[in-house]
């Protein structure tokens, strides 16, 4: 039986939490698939003006915009199966060959733009249109991958996605959105393209450096992978709408949340933007969304019509407030965090692969999940975007199945030095950028040229190290992996396509 006076009491903590630090904060809202909604508030929607924060402030929704690009290509008839070749002019060979479907469901080994440039020494705070960063796409040199054969998350497949409606339907993703979704369902979404354009009562996003709460800034172009402004009222409305197939959307949650294969056949808990995962007694359907300064998650229970929506402006996890309601809702209890186990950095016996354990969380190549106890004592991941098991575990290995890639993980010994193979100078093969590898165990590293960063690299063992690069609230861990024929990978979880080639000169390279 669900118990809506202990979810509002959850949720009030939770945002009464927000008002009593007089800082940034967000809503909580409740809902069902008859629109019933339960809201709670808390803190600010802007702290220059001490702008109240309520269910009906539009907020930046992040990456749970993903969805509604997809139920708009369904909507207009757009092939999932078609490659992208076939769909966009001028798109390298290898990402022209991927299915759509494979770009949205994550199985695509498409490389993640924003990770890509930033490996590049390009800020994700620079501005840049979608015409440059459409251009950048059609010069990637490769993919991540075999498409199929692993779920890795990337923005890349969404921001194609989004080009698809004007080359094969001759409109615009914002109008399409006007005409099949929003207009019908008279909800007030909006779609603004980047930072610098006007949305009214919009909350200004916030992360805390330590000391005082600063402005979060985003530069890229808003694209279909994470643009949409929506409150949590209006994000309610539509999940509601979507639950019990209203309107246009008749249909359209069953085919989001359709299986989606591996190429071996085997099954993805990622689907077409919403994540599926067996939790709370139930099946769980739900995604986030981060952007700097917004932190946002929503889940839903099919099974019992009910779900809950957390928008907030303020970088903190929101998947872990949305589950403690929704487990109050569904009267459960919440997933066991882990008491005991391995912490510290592991890495595969060869490539890129690494992840650092601390407790409840795992940090796969960049990417952040929290751990709880699944069946049988392993531990596992929580719907956010990247389905983890760790079957084994021991002092020094893990055994682990990581976005459907069976993983064996070596704890990396104390005090690994760095290879001197790694020490030189290293142009990238396709963009010209430089890093520079220092005997001290520090990198100089492309940033915002001539600008330039150092950074301290983490030594791995087999002519491996990660690099440590920091820009405001968010850190990108790329790992330096030396080739058998002398040259240099920079991988992450999401970006593996750059090859740089030792310099000995200005004038040629060794």
């Amino acid at each position: 039986m669900l118990d809506w006076t202990r979810a509002e009491a959850e949720a009030a903590a939770i945002t009464k939490s927000w008002a009593d630090q007089a800082g940034p904060g967000g809503a909580v809202v409740i809902f069902d698939a008859e629109r019933r909604l339960e809201a709670c508030a808390g803190g600010f929607a802007n702290l220059e003006q001490q702008t109240p924060f309520t269910a009906d402030t539009p907020n930046r929704l992040a990456s749970i915009s993903k969805h509604f690009m997809a139920a708009t290509l369904l909507l207009e008839g757009i092939s999932l199966d078609a490659p992208l070749g076939s769909l966009l002019d001028g798109l390298p060979a290898a990402i022209a060959a991927v299915p759509l479907g494979r770009a949205l469901d994550m199985t695509g080994a498409l490389p993640d733009m924003m990770e890509t440039l930033w490996q590049l020494g390009v800020p994700y705070t620079t501005s840049l249109s979608a015409p440059e960063i459409h251009g950048f796409a059609q010069r990637l040199p490769g993919i991540n991958a075999v498409p199929g054969q692993e779920m890795a998350y990337s923005n890349t497949g969404w921001r194609l996605a989004q080009s698809v409606l004007p080359a094969q339907r001759s409109i615009t993703y914002r109008e399409a959105l006007r005409l099949r979704l929003f207009g019908p369902l008279a909800l007030p979404f909006v779609f603004p393209e980047d930072e610098s354009e006007i949305v009214p009562d919009l909350a200004t996003g916030y992360w805390h450096d330590g000391v005082n709460w600063r402005r979060g800034r985003y530069g890229f172009q808003f694209s279909a992978s994470g643009g949409l402004v929506g409150s949590a009222s209006a994000l309610a409305i539509w999940a509601s709408d979507l639950m019990a197939g209203r309107g246009p959307l008749a249909g359209l949650f069953e085919k989001l949340t359709a299986p989606r294969q591996f190429a071996d056949g085997r099954e993805s808990g990622y689907r077409l933007g919403l994540v599926s995962t067996p939790l709370l007694g139930t099946t769980v359907i739900g995604h986030g969304g981060s952007l700097t300064g917004y932190r946002n998650h929503f889940l839903m229970a099919p099974e019992h019509g009910v779900g809950v929506v957390v928008l907030s402006n303020r970088e903190e996890e929101a998947l872990w407030p949305a589950l403690r309601v929704l487990a109050a809702l569904l009267g459960e209890a919440l997933p066991e965090a882990p008491k005991a186990g391995p912490t510290g950095l592991y890495v595969g016996e060869e490539g890129s692969f690494w992840a650092e354990l601390a407790g409840d969380s795992i940090g796969v190549m960049g990417g952040h999940e929290r751990l709880v106890v699944g069946e049988n004592g392993r531990l596992r991941s929580l719907p956010s975007y990247l389905d983890i098991e760790l079957r084994t575990l021991g002092e020094d290995e893990i055994r682990a199945r990581i976005g459907g890639v069976e993983r064996r993980l070596l704890r990396v010994p104390a005090a690994t030095p760095l290879d001197p193979r790694l020490v030189g100078r290293w142009r990238e093969r396709s963009f010209g950028v430089e890093i520079t590898v220092e005997a001290d165990g520090t990198a100089q590293w492309p940033w915002a040229e001539p600008v330039g960063m150092t950074t301290r690299l983490t030594p791995l063992p087999g002519g491996r190290a990660l690099a440590d690069l920091v820009h405001g609230p968010w850190r990108h861990r790329p790992c330096l992996w030396l080739q058998p024929d002398g040259s240099l990978r920079v991988d992450s979880h999401r970006a593996r396509v750059l090859q740089f080639d030792r310099v000995d000169d200005v004038g040629g390279t060794r």
